[in-house]
């Protein structure tokens, strides 16, 4: 080792996660989808998001515009992903009538007693 100190993120490792080799060199939605499974992120969506971003900020000045290109549009695609995910938990299930009322001349709701 050189003078020069060791980075943190050398002596990173994981074991909750295992990424196929050879991911992060393929086309875009491939890296999207796989980083989308819960084989490869069994803590769900956002921790493929974390690994996509971790290997982005690793690889650092050493990628190529195109490669660094791709793989922002896989995080991309992996955000859309999340984002729909989202949206289908948070859609409001409708149940019976409704237990609130508006009082005339006052603009909030109060329980029906």
């Amino acid at each position: 080792m050189s003078t020069a100190k060791k980075k943190w993120v050398a002596s990173v490792k994981t074991d909750s996660t295992h990424p196929p080799a050879g991911l992060f060199t393929k086309d875009a939605s491939t890296i999207a989808r796989t980083l989308a499974s819960k084989k490869v992120s069994p803590k769900g969506l956002g921790s493929g998001m974390r690994m996509l971003t971790y290997f982005i900020n690793r690889a650092g000045r050493g990628l190529s515009a195109r490669r660094r290109a791709k793989l922002e549009k896989a995080k991309s695609l992996l955000a859309k992903k999340i984002e729909r995910q989202r949206n289908s938990k948070a859609k409001p299930k409708l149940s019976g009538p409704s237990k609130t009322k508006t009082i005339p001349g006052n603009h909030q709701k109060s329980l029906i007693r």
